[in-house]
């Protein structure tokens, strides 16, 4: 008991430390060595006017003349230890921080953000830490350790404690860290241990080293599989969004639809000019633009390919062909359109609050938020276009149309009719996924070009018209990818997915899922 009051009367008494001139002056003038030397003991008793002062000095916004201190803003002086407002001479210099100094600035205000009322501002705090751990902030950070109610951020506190005690010049200290170290999982930590092992002289410190990294390799290997599984997973789902709407004009309809991209591109500028709405008139929802954006998207994309299938469509059904190079020239009109009107340089879309970013699940495993919306959203959307097609009375005349179009004509369907619907659904469907792909990058009349060779392999790889086939294949297609990319790179994972879909295909033309029927092959 009597230990702990000694404690915190110690605290106390080091929370209490007002700065003094000596100090500011220390840490502003001198050699950096001195100025670093005095920063750090300045950090381990910080008061709010140390803290203001570091900030200055991190905002450029001190000045020395005569030997004294002074804190300019908005062209007015102020003395760092009082405050009181003080006229700056005419020859007074700018303190000037070097690369080393202002990364020992930044480290010292995150050491004094630890003491934060703010959960996030301390933990963020704790994770720049862990970049630069440095022994002369100890003090710091064993009072933040002692104070901690969080239970997380004080395991990542003494995560931060223990690498600050790799270079303590005490063997037992050094020995202690690397056991401690043991239980970390984040790369950062790894790298730390390595470059300590380099460094280190004591064969048993060593052995410690190697040990702990060896132990921390085996886990982080598990995370590394788990986020390459994750990335194929949301690659697969974004080809699956970029599909389903080829499952349709191609699979069902038998289109070969070269402005599916270009449909893409407009689902993606009509979120873009969304959030300019609600920007301007709504600034106080705009978390909730992407929300409005949907329908829009949809809506945007399902008008124009109505327009293009009433228009140039429906004069080409049977003869794939001609489809191909009537809709890669309306892609290019397509594409200059927007140009036009938009320009040719990308525009940023932005992610609503609520999509920024991650869930951390280990160290080095965090699964990004807008990743994981548009995975939800593609597989809400597929779910959305089953039930559509299975249960609805379109879905019954599309399948009607698509199977045999006279006798569905002869039972009154209007043909012509469930044609348009059917090419605009196609065509909504790709703008939800340009809705989905503004997410995660920049938004330009080049969009689609870059998944529409994509689209196409996942459709025939799947199975022409099966949409079972169109999620295993843009799934697997998705995983396959970023494994290949893990240890060959994204070019050559790109060429070898496109190796072993020809191969595959030769062995099996009909792709993943065959149309069943009579005349269908085994």
């Amino acid at each position: 008991m009597l230990r702990i009051l000694i404690l915190l009367l110690s605290l106390a008494a080091s929370s209490a430390h007002a700065l003094t001139a000596a100090e500011a002056s220390a840490m502003a003038v001198g050699e950096s060595d001195a100025r670093i030397e005095a920063l750090n003991k300045a950090v381990a008793a910080a008061d709010d006017k140390t803290a203001a002062f570091i900030q200055a000095l991190a905002d450029d916004a001190v000045k020395t003349a005569g030997g004294k201190v002074f804190v300019v803003r908005n062209d007015k002086g102020s003395d760092p230890v009082t405050g009181a407002e003080l006229a700056v001479p005419a020859d007074a210099e700018d303190v000037v921080n070097n690369n080393r100094m202002r990364g020992e600035l930044d480290s010292a205000l995150s050491a004094l953000k630890l003491f934060s009322k703010d959960d996030k501002l301390r933990a963020s705090a704790v994770a720049e830490l862990q970049k630069d751990p440095d022994e002369s902030k100890l003090p710091l950070i064993e009072k933040a350790y002692a104070s901690e109610q969080d239970a997380a951020i004080k395991e990542q506190l003494g995560l931060v404690r223990a690498a600050a005690l790799l270079s303590s010049s005490d063997k037992s200290r050094r020995l202690e860290a690397a056991q401690l170290l043991s239980t970390a999982r984040s790369p950062a930590t790894r790298s730390l241990l390595l470059q300590r092992l380099k460094d280190e002289a004591d064969a048993d410190v060593k052995a410690a080293l190697q040990g702990s990294i060896r132990s921390m390799e085996s886990s982080l290997v598990w995370g590394e599989r788990a986020a390459a599984v994750f990335s194929g997973i949301s690659l697969g789902s974004i080809l699956l969004l970029v599909a389903l709407g080829l499952a349709i004009t191609y699979g069902l309809m038998g289109v070969i639809n070269m402005a599916h991209g270009e449909l893409m591109m407009i689902g993606a500028y009509a979120t873009y000019v969304v959030q300019g709405l609600f920007q301007k008139y709504l600034p106080g929802a705009f978390d909730w633009y992407l929300v409005a954006a949907v329908p829009v998207a949809f809506g945007a994309s399902a008008l124009m390919g109505a327009v293009l299938e009433r228009g140039v469509i429906r004069f080409l059904y049977g003869r794939p062909l001609e489809t191909l190079l009537a809709t890669w020239g309306i892609s290019l009109m397509l594409m200059q359109l927007v140009r036009t009107v938009f320009g040719a340089q990308n525009v940023g879309v932005e992610n609503p609050s609520w999509m920024s970013g991650g869930l951390a699940i280990t160290g080095n495993l965090q699964l990004p938020w807008n990743r994981i919306v548009i995975v939800g959203f593609a597989f809400a959307v597929l779910l959305g276009m089953a039930f559509l097609i299975s249960r609805t009375r379109l879905g019954l005349f599309v399948r009607g149309v698509t199977q045999n179009r006279p006798i569905a004509s002869c039972m009154g369907v209007n043909t012509a009719r469930v044609d348009t619907y059917a090419f605009a659904l196609g065509s909504g469907i790709a703008g939800l996924a340009g809705c989905a792909l503004s997410q995660i990058g920049n938004v330009g009349p080049d969009l689609g070009q870059a998944y529409i060779v994509d689209a196409f392999m996942v459709v025939v790889l799947g199975g022409v018209g099966q949409l079972a086939g169109t999620v295993y294949a843009a799934l697997g297609l998705g995983v396959l990818n970023k494994f290949i990319e893990g240890w060959a790179g994204a070019v050559l994972a790109k060429i070898a997915v496109l190796v072993l879909i020809v191969i595959f295909i030769q062995k099996r033309p009909q792709g993943l899922f065959a149309v069943k029927g009579r005349s269908a092959e085994a």
